[in-house]
């Protein structure tokens, strides 16, 4: 830790009596102990306050962070700044931490720049941090290694996802400066190759402040503006860069939401950022990647007389292939008549002999002998069936006689017949089986073996 306009350290002196008039080690008049001035709390903290940030006004302070939890919804960072004897509370206001490429993450190692401020109601002292660097390596080289590692994870640079090209484009869709010499070279190059092609550009800001959400509207606006053509109107390829510069200058297409918007477009992307050795991570996720924006034209579009050229060797290879195919087709043509006459020849024997052998065939399957064959066994059959049912019938019927029989001996009709009767209360029809169910004047019906009698009861015994 540096600091500036530090306090020395002055020695530690004995007090008389004597000396309690003189000067004190600051220049102040030590008072006697009955008129001594007594500080609040307040008063202390806000004296030192002053001295601690006129002391570190501006300090760099090298340390290891912990104790971070992400950000606050307010946008501030809190955490602490740590070595192996002491640690200290540190906040990034929302200001300055929008400034921080990088993710500020526990265990990192930073060199940090503010100014040291106390809290004066808790009487507590922290880093207001200004500026982090992470300590080794530059921040826009960490937060670059930070994103690829968390889009590798998510498998955005898998080959697997990316889609071809289209060989040729009737429509092309440019993301880029509108002013810029990137877009100058890319229409050059394609009215050069193919002025056949329709261009449609969606101009964006590629440098500076805003120029990453800037890019990524432009992408979901020609995406949308896509989804409203019709299909055979609609944008083949979408080319998305600029032209060369430093890494600050070309760092907008290494911003998550740049990435992601060409990650989500439906039109496939060609990536054209910079110049031969600029790589960034909207080449990665691109559909394919292009080192220059000219360079991008010639990769979408081919060269008209490029194709002029392979048309008419490919109408010459036709035409020879045709004409021999013509001259051969000849030659084939009267040997394949030779084999005809052999092979006719040789299936008419063939088909004599297998006439001959279809016609004792046809004699032994002559169907008025097989139908009398047929008729003798479908009149044994019947007779068989005729012995079978009667023979079932005459089972079914014992069992039923005996079935009848032993419902005969179980019929309460059957007791009736032996002198026994049945009584009923009239009018709801329950059987009497105790003569307290009755009282005089209870009209009652009474089953016999042969008819039934009505009456009404005079007198219950």
């Amino acid at each position: 830790m540096s600091r500036q306009n530090k306090i020395p350290l002055m020695p530690k002196k004995n007090v008389d009596a004597a000396s309690l008039n003189s000067p004190d080690l600051f220049g102040a008049s030590v008072a006697p102990a009955k008129g001594r001035h007594v500080y609040t709390v307040s008063e202390i903290t806000r004296d030192i306050k002053i001295i601690l940030e006129n002391t570190f006004a501006e300090v760099w302070v090298e340390a290891e962070i912990s104790d971070f939890r992400g950000p606050h919804p307010s946008g501030h960072l809190y955490f602490s700044l740590k070595d192996e004897g002491a640690v200290l509370s540190a906040t990034v206001f929302a200001g300055a931490a929008k400034d921080i490429k990088f993710k500020i993450e526990n265990g990192l190692k930073v060199v940090c720049f503010g100014r040291i401020d106390l809290y004066l109601p808790h009487g507590k002292y922290k880093l207001v941090i200004e500026k982090v660097e992470p300590k080794g390596i530059g921040s826009l080289q960490l937060a670059l290694e930070q994103l690829k590692k968390k889009l590798a994870s998510e498998g955005l640079f898998a080959p697997e996802r990316k889609r071809r090209i289209p060989y040729l484009p009737s429509r092309i869709g440019v993301v880029t400066s509108q002013s810029g010499a990137a877009l100058k070279d890319i229409l050059k190059v394609l009215d050069r190759r193919f002025c056949s092609s329709n261009i449609i550009v969606s101009p964006a800001q590629v440098q500076g402040e805003g120029a990453k959400e800037d890019i990524s509207r432009a992408i979901e606006a020609l995406n949308a503006f896509n989804e409203s053509l019709p299909q055979g109107e609609r944008i083949d390829v979408l080319i998305v860069g600029r032209g060369g510069g430093s890494m600050e200058d070309l760092w907008a297409f290494n911003e998550e939401v740049v990435v992601r918007a060409i990650c989500a477009s439906k039109i496939p992307v060609v990536s054209a950022v910079g110049h031969e050795h600029d790589w960034t991570i909207a080449d990665l996720v691109a559909d394919l990647r292009a080192p220059t924006p000219s360079a991008a034209a010639e990769l979408v579009v081919p060269e008209k007389g490029e194709l002029h050229q392979r048309l008419e060797g490919l109408k010459g290879d036709i035409k020879n292939a045709l004409s021999n195919i013509a001259l051969g087709f000849q030659d084939s043509l009267e040997d394949l008549l030779h084999r005809l006459k052999l092979n006719a020849a040789h299936i008419l024997e063939l088909s004599a002999g297998s006439l001959d052998s279809a016609s004792r065939k046809l004699e032994l399957l002559n169907p008025v002998l097989m139908i009398e064959q047929y008729k003798a066994r479908a009149v044994d059959l019947a007779r068989q069936i005729c012995v079978r049912l009667g023979h079932f019938l005459k089972l079914k019927e014992a069992g039923f006689n005996k079935a009848v029989e032993k419902l005969s001996g179980l019929s309460p009709l059957n007791i009736l017949g032996r002198g026994y009767s049945i009584t009923f209360l009239l009018p709801q029809g329950q059987i009497i089986k105790d003569a307290n169910a009755l009282a005089a004047g209870d009209a009652i019906r009474t089953k016999l073996h042969k008819g039934q009698i009505i009456s009404k009861v005079m007198q219950v015994e």
